[in-house]
């Protein structure tokens, strides 16, 4: 049972008759009088028991947009029910207003939609659905909740994917979709042509200039179906905020835009999350899908407060397949977590395949540098002078090992590390 606003005007009201006769027995007579209302008011009021609740709606939403979802309310009672329904979701699924005027007659079926605008990547369950019907004279209800199941995913935005268009026109160019094709050590064989002045002699194919009596060269491009494995580091470092949004969150962006590049050049992709266990994996061949999988299954992966287990991590990438490899490790460039627990790995990962470990810089470190008008604005620039400094010697000590580094702001990371791929590619080093 529940009392509404009406039962509280009417207390209220009976401080009028207390007024006029200040007696024991008047606050009595008018408690009694209140309680055999909404005792009445109770037992006219429809049973919630009769109804039977459904829900429809979508499965998944990308982060920033909006949808709704519906319930379902069907009277399967013999009176009508009215009053008010409440669809409860956790408030980063931006529900806003849930709470809706109910009014089902008996035998009939209405719909009562939420709209929802997520601020939160990830997933959100429904909790659950209040039911309130009122009696006919306002004063009470008779309320009960349903589990109606639902679950919405929220997906990663993918800013950086307004960057695919100009690099797959590179790539285009690369594979030999456009005009150019390249030469060189490592990379595959496309096709015979004959000489003209200006190509390489060392391109000459010699059995085939015996076979047409005059000079043919090969045409080379760029390797297909070179393994790309990314690996995103979920531990404490990536829980870390950057223009208020998580590293992670910026990582995830820069592995997308990776490979969604690298599904659409036909190499083999291999996306995997964790920090002292596996939180995610994908793979696939079929790049059409490649894409809409990894933003599926890394949507509901949070940074978790514990470090990363290296030697884990490295051995899951060696059971992905003994074939060398690019090996994306996305990973914030923090000394103590690099040098305690990446360092004594990568040498083992660095000598069978090739390397590259990108990390999400902080803007803000670079504008306290700048700023130095006041006292406390020094220290600060002090400060970010020496973490600074800290990550560029963490750098240089995985640039010994044999691993290019990237650190970029998260806005820039997802670019330079499809432009290290594309140039890894034109060089023919994967």
């Amino acid at each position: 049972m529940a009392l509404t606003y009406r039962a509280v005007a009417l207390a209220l009201l009976g401080l009028v008759p207390v007024a006029v006769w200040p007696h024991g027995d008047t606050v009595r007579w008018w408690w009694v009088a209140m309680l055999v209302l909404i005792g009445l008011d109770v037992l006219l009021a429809a049973s919630p028991r009769g109804l039977t609740l459904t829900r429809e709606g979508p499965a998944q939403v990308r982060l920033g947009e909006s949808t709704a979802t519906s319930v379902l309310v069907t009277n399967g009672g013999g009176r009508r029910v009215r009053g008010a329904i409440r669809d409860a979701w956790p408030p980063s699924a931006g529900t806003g207003s849930a709470r809706h005027t109910l009014d089902v007659p008996a035998g009939e079926r209405a719909r009562f939609t939420t709209a929802m605008h997520p601020t939160r990547r990830g997933d959100r369950a429904a909790h659950r659905v209040t039911v309130r019907s009122t009696g006919p004279l306002g004063l009470a209800a008779r309320q009960r909740s349903f589990e109606v199941p639902g679950q919405l995913r929220t997906l990663h935005p993918f800013p950086a994917r307004k960057h695919l268009p100009s690099r797959l026109a590179v790539l285009r160019q690369l594979d030999g979709r456009a005009a150019l094709r390249t030469r060189g050590q490592g990379t595959e064989f496309d096709s015979l042509r004959d000489y003209v002045e200006g190509d390489d002699v060392r391109s000459i194919d010699w059995r085939a200039t015996a076979r047409r009596q005059h000079l043919v060269v090969r045409t080379w491009q760029p390797e297909q179906h070179r393994r790309i494995v990314i690996v995103v580091d979920t531990s404490r470092t990536s829980a870390g905020r950057v223009d208020d949004s998580p590293r992670l969150d910026a990582a995830m962006d820069a592995a997308l835009l990776l490979t969604a590049l690298a599904g659409h050049a036909r190499d083999r992709v291999q996306v995997l999350a964790g920090d002292r266990v596996v939180r995610a994996r994908v793979a696939g061949a079929d790049r059409a899908k490649l894409l809409h999988d990894t933003i599926s299954t890394l949507a509901p992966v949070e940074a978790r407060l514990i470090e990363a287990d290296w030697g884990l991590l490295a051995t899951e990438i060696q059971r992905l397949g003994t074939q060398r490899a690019l090996v994306v490790l996305l990973t914030p460039l923090e000394s103590s977590a690099i040098e305690q627990g990446l360092v004594p790995v990568l040498p083992s990962l660095s000598a069978h395949h090739r390397v590259v470990v990108a990390s999400v810089a902080d803007p803000a470190v670079g504008r306290m540098r700048r700023a130095r008008t006041t006292v406390a604005e020094v220290y600060d620039a002090a400060a970010a002078e020496r973490t600074t400094a800290l990550r560029r010697r963490t750098a240089a000590v995985l640039a010994s090992l044999g691993v290019d580094v990237l650190d970029e702001p998260p806005d820039l990371l997802p670019i330079r590390l499809a432009d290290h791929y594309l140039m890894l590619k034109r060089q023919g080093l994967l």
